[in-house]
């Protein structure tokens, strides 16, 4: 505002004109030439401003001309001519663009009622205009914060919240009051949660409120997450949303907020933070949740594997302290501690379910390592699975998808699962799985044979009855186990001969392009060579395939397969030895 527009725009509400002005006020490029009788009654700053100017002065200093400059006042000219109206008496209106600028002009001046004027407007105004008020202090600052103007506006929102909360408005839509907060900055909401919090309004309240703004934010972040305004913008979201005490943040949400901070490169104790915060209700979220904190900004590629893993192995450790602390409790309160014990163990299976099935979705993926996908996938503990159905389809779809891993890479690969514990149906299609390596096939087979033989043997008179129930369902299951194994070793057989074959015929050309007297001698001892060759095949074939000699994985892993909790594993084995049956190779 130029000198001569802003004497001009005075010139329309002084009614005082004949008088001469006898106090100018300059406010940057601004000049306002005022009357000191005016002024002064109402403005406590520019009456001790106006006394110290003349105090050293011999003439009256009602007379004397005052030059005051104000440049430091809030909201600058535009704010202090609404005051300078309001001295005069001239009509202005009090509206939501200019109630904070006038509160701290007013509050600089050290006004007594007009200040009071703001507050009332305050107390009435609805929930956008009081939102629009704390708004309009961003721009006021540090000013509006000393003078306590931008706590107010935040009070006032909050009040406002609450009511909506208690009685909500019939004519709009249910929580459309979350809405409005999105066009506060970080710091003006982390004002409105401390004010909810100071009128005890409700968890839910404070939840839904840091839930849509949170939400709003992330939209402005996910469109553009590499630049540094952006991951400034997450770091404050993050530090103004509630703990998990005063408000339940729902996990999907938080899964949303650690994706744009991981994708945002926001620091790594923001990311950390938020990968606690998930961990605490992890077992609240979904696969899809989970699974999309993995993926990278644009939601296509698997990147962020290793931020999964840390949230799993959080949740792991939060749960196996809870468990330590209810076992130190459970003498004291046993029924407490076994209902604890049973929610806990309930949490921990859901959790293994969803990794299962991120580590699947994870498996297509043809850029994940091996280290990241049993980092995944082995971040839930062995025991916490009831069933390994769900991580042997993980594997299976790995494999599938990374068909170049050799023999020990792939035994890595099924180090996360144990197939003792997989279904009949599982370890019947792993049976037949030419992708497994083959000890984890013969692990299964192994198991499933000593288990019949515990039952056959451990049954005894006393479990006759229930042994005859049971006993066409395990022999189905021990004949189909077999004609698998069979199938295996005819096809390896079958390949042997093949060779074979492939060495006699060459053999024969040989001989028939031989002179005459090895002609004699040779067909006899080709012959017997051929047939030792064949037969030291067969046996080390079969050696090979026999998944009960010692040593190997199955053994490792089976030995202490239980015969109903009654002898050790080495006389278990020792009762239980029987002849070997009969097999028949199929060479044709």
């Amino acid at each position: 505002m130029s000198a001569a527009s802003s004497m001009d725009r005075i010139t329309q509400w002084v009614s005082t004109q004949e008088i001469p002005a006898d106090l100018t006020i300059r406010i940057a490029h601004s000049i306002f030439p005022l009357h000191k009788a005016v002024m002064v009654p109402r403005c406590g700053y520019i009456r001790r401003a106006v006394a110290a100017a003349t105090k050293d002065k011999d003439k009256d200093p009602s007379a004397a001309s005052v030059e005051l400059d104000l440049s430091a006042i809030p909201g600058g000219a535009d704010a202090f001519e609404k005051v300078a109206r309001y001295c005069y008496g001239a009509n202005f209106e009090i509206n939501a663009r200019n109630a904070a600028a006038l509160r701290c002009a007013a509050a600089f001046l050290d006004m007594a009622d007009l200040p009071r004027r703001v507050d009332e407007f305050l107390a009435q105004a609805a929930l956008p205009s009081a939102v629009a008020v704390l708004r309009s202090c961003e721009v006021l600052l540090p000013a509006a914060e000393e003078l306590g103007v931008a706590r107010r506006a935040a009070d006032a929102v909050a009040l406002r919240i609450c009511n909506e909360a208690l009685f909500p408005t019939r004519s709009s839509p249910p929580g459309w009051w979350a809405a409005e907060l999105a066009a506060l900055s970080p710091a003006s909401f982390q004002k409105v949660a401390t004010a909810l919090r100071c009128r005890r309004a409700a968890p839910e309240v404070l939840a839904a409120a840091a839930s849509a703004y949170a939400e709003l934010a992330l939209a402005e972040v996910l469109a553009d997450p590499s630049q540094a305004d952006q991951r400034a913008l997450v770091e404050s979201v993050v530090e103004v949303l509630p703990s998990g005490a005063d408000a339940p943040i729902p996990a999907a949400l938080l899964c949303r907020v650690l994706h744009a901070a991981v994708n945002s490169e926001a620091s790594a104790k923001t990311c950390r933070d938020l990968e606690l915060r998930v961990a605490a209700v992890l077992d609240q979220a979904t696969a899809g949740d989970l699974f999309s904190v993995a993926l990278d900004g644009a939601g296509e590629r698997v990147r962020n594997a290793d931020t999964v893993r840390r949230v799993v192995a959080a949740f792991v450790e939060r749960q196996q302290a809870a468990d330590s602390h209810q076992g130190e409790r459970r003498n004291r309160r046993s029924s407490m501690s076994e209902a604890v014990d049973s929610s806990g163990k309930s949490a921990m299976e859901k959790v293994a379910r969803m990794v299962d099935e991120v580590a699947a979705e994870m498996a297509t993926e043809e850029s994940l390592g091996i280290s990241r996908f049993v980092g995944v996938a082995g971040a839930v503990p062995k025991e916490a699975r009831a069933c390994h159905d769900g991580v042997y389809r993980a594997v299976d779809i790995y494999l599938k998808t990374h068909p170049a891993l050799d023999e020990i890479e792939r035994e890595k690969v099924c180090s996360v699962m144990d197939p003792l514990k997989l279904s009949y149906q599982a370890r019947l299609h792993a049976s037949q799985n030419k992708r497994l390596p083959l000890q984890a096939v013969l692990s299964a087979l192994y198991y499933d044979q000593l288990k019949l033989r515990s039952a056959i043997s451990a049954g005894g008179s006393e479990d006759a009855d229930d042994y005859d129930t049971r006993s066409a369902a395990e022999q189905a299951r021990a004949q189909a186990m077999a004609d698998a194994s069979l199938a295996r070793e005819n096809e390896a057989l079958r390949s042997e001969l093949a060779r074979m074959q492939a060495y006699v015929s060459g053999m024969q050309k040989q001989h028939s392009k031989g002179s005459a007297s090895s002609r004699a001698a040779s067909p006899a001892e080709k012959k017997k060579k051929a047939s030792f060759a064949f037969l030291g095949s067969v046996s080390r074939t079969l050696s090979k395939l026999n998944p009960f000699r010692g040593g190997g994985w199955a053994i490792k892993d089976t030995a202490s397969v239980a015969d109903g909790g009654r002898h050790s594993s080495s006389n278990a084995l020792q009762q239980h030895v029987v002849k070997p049956k009969r097999r028949r190779f199929s060479i044709s």
